[in-house]
């Protein structure tokens, strides 16, 4: 079948901060634009005239749009004059929502940099649920699974570890757990009563497919039960009826990417608190 090339172009990130704004929106954005591919030039704590200067040097040597978050007035001004007079693009990707809500609230907007990332409850709340997601990994300290938020529960290689992280990213106390074959489930698994658990699981054949990419980064290429296509079948058999046995949700993750099955969970999790409240 014959694919079409994809054709590239020039994509400027300027940020007075992280930039993980920008990037979010920008790269959803261009998954609107199947056959074109940007070439990504980031630039983060862009705070001064002469930190601009050097932004727009490479804008000039390699010209393309300009998406910028900038909170100070004058700095903003001040890209958006030189963009123009280069007859560049420039786009402050929140300018629409910040305009919305001020008339909608009927009060001015108060810009800080970085304001997202002040150190307040919000912050430490995710930095405890990222202490407590890594130390409970993979099956590690049992013993308090009752303290979680999400308990994510698997065979070997169906992403519970990235989505526990992705979660505790978000402030979401999160643990994994392991189902391994011919070994029962924890005890402490199925005494919880507080967390939400949740069940991942994939298709066998993208399951197999993993396994054997991570045995040829350890340098093994034998056949083994580990990526058996009919052994990963009765081993997500197995985990299926686990769940369905505690009542447990399951997500097929075959074809979810992290911040998909992620999402998927915390509607999960705010349906269970939204019952628990009423």
């Amino acid at each position: 079948m014959r694919t079409t090339a994809k054709q590239y172009f020039h994509m400027h990130l300027v940020s007075d901060a992280t930039g993980e704004t920008l990037n979010t929106v920008a790269r959803a954005a261009t998954a609107y634009y199947a056959g074109y591919q940007p070439i990504e030039h980031i630039y983060t704590l862009v705070r001064t005239s002469k930190q601009l200067d050097r932004v727009i040097l490479e804008v000039e040597k390699q010209p393309g749009i300009v998406l910028f978050t900038i909170a100070d007035h004058h700095l903003k001004q001040e890209i958006e004059s030189r963009c123009e007079a280069m007859g560049t693009p420039c786009i402050s990707i929140l300018d629409p929502v910040i305009a919305s809500l001020a008339t909608y609230l009927n009060a001015k907007s108060k810009p800080q940099i970085g304001g997202q990332h002040v150190l307040n409850a919000e912050y430490f709340k995710r930095i405890d649920a990222l202490n407590y997601t890594m130390a409970h990994d993979d099956g590690q300290m049992i013993a308090d699974l009752d303290d979680a938020d999400v308990i994510l529960l698997g065979i070997s290689r169906s992403s519970k570890t990235p989505t526990s992280i992705y979660l505790a990213n978000r402030g979401i106390k999160t643990a994994n757990v392991p189902l391994v074959p011919g070994v029962k489930p924890p005890a402490a698994l199925l005494n919880v009563r507080k967390p939400l658990v949740v069940g991942l699981v994939a298709s066998a054949e993208r399951i197999a497919q993993i396994r054997r990419h991570r045995l040829l980064t350890l340098n093994e290429g034998r056949d083994t039960a580990y990526t058996d296509r009919k052994a990963i079948t009765q081993e997500i058999l197995d985990m299926r009826k686990l769940c369905s046995a505690n009542t447990w949700p399951v997500i097929d993750v075959t074809r979810r990417s992290i911040e998909e099955t992620a999402a998927a969970v915390l509607n999960l999790l705010n349906q269970k608190l939204a019952q628990k409240s009423a």
